[in-house]
């Protein structure tokens, strides 16, 4: 599924979700839910670098309070683990060289849900987690070895999402915020 396609989708849910009315609480205390997600718009890299490995998630979340704000909010908790990977590399005097570089965050998470229309789990939140980034010198600049670099530590971030659920244990999902990528669309599996 391309690029466009993903956002049509997302773009379809939100306007969908406004026409629903009496919703009832779709994330619970003890539910249970993994998202798998495929990042866009990366953090990481810039102008010429491509992309070795698309940004790629997988968190996980367990309700823990619910009954909150008339019945339609709760409070989850659980983990996210990202990762991607791109290259840089240029051509000098017939030679080339460059840099790949990989990027993986792992972290704890906190969400509050309310949900405002029926089949859609609307949420926001906050991460505490540590990003692991590394370097390593690819390809000969005239026997020169530019070495390799790695810059990790404690990361943080907010972010806001929504899950459509398309059946009991299927859901849809996009999420905005700081990860491995600024947007994230995927799949959501209640356990």
């Amino acid at each position: 599924m391309n690029t466009k396609k993903l956002i049509a989708f997302v773009v379809a849910v939100v306007c969908g979700a406004s026409t629903g009315i009496g919703a009832q609480n779709i994330f619970s205390k003890g539910d249970q839910v993994v998202n798998l997600g495929l990042g866009i718009g990366s953090y990481y890299g810039g102008s010429g670098y491509s992309s070795s490995i698309p940004p790629l998630s997988v968190s996980y979340e367990k309700g823990i309070i619910d009954g909150l704000l008339d019945g339609k909010g709760s409070i989850g908790v659980g983990g996210y683990l990202g990762y991607s990977a791109n290259k840089w590399e240029t051509v000098v005097g017939g030679d080339t060289y460059g840099y790949k570089y990989s990027y993986m965050m792992i972290g704890a998470r906190g969400a509050f849900h309310y949900q405002f229309v029926d089949k859609l789990d609307t949420y926001g939140g906050l991460m505490l987690g540590y990003n692991v980034v590394g370097s390593k010198s690819i390809g000969n600049n005239s026997g020169v070895d530019f070495g390799s670099a790695t810059a990790s530590g404690i990361g943080y971030s907010a972010f806001v999402g929504a899950r459509y659920q398309f059946t009991d244990r299927f859901c849809g999902f996009a999420e905005l915020g700081y990860g491995v990528s600024a947007l994230e669309l995927g799949i959501s599996i209640k356990l």
